[in-house]
């Protein structure tokens, strides 16, 4: 498996943009099953950081509903990472600014 698989995409919210300018910690939805070292390895590998603290979680669905349909949203598994002091991933392509 390589790390392309086991980071899905990062979070990109409120509160994960206030974490990452108080903490500097970046959250990403990984792979369900991925465990705290095999995503810190693949933060090493493709962004060349050594992550400081790995923290994984698994998000329960939730119920929802549209008028008389009911529905559930999507179980996902997320890793907040804290960054070392000085270190940074950039989110954003910084053309569009």
């Amino acid at each position: 498996m390589s790390a392309r698989d086991i980071l899905i995409r990062p979070i990109i919210t409120e509160k994960s943009m206030r974490e990452n300018a108080d903490d500097n910690k970046v959250v990403f939805e990984v792979k369900k099953g991925a465990n705290k070292t095999e995503v810190a390895q693949a933060i090493k590998e493709i962004y060349n950081i050594t992550p400081e603290k790995v923290n994984v979680i698994n998000v329960h669905p939730k119920k929802k509903r549209m008028g008389r349909y009911v529905g559930k949203t999507n179980a996902v598994r997320k890793a907040i990472v804290k960054l070392p002091e000085g270190q940074d991933i950039s989110l954003f392509n910084d053309e569009n600014k």
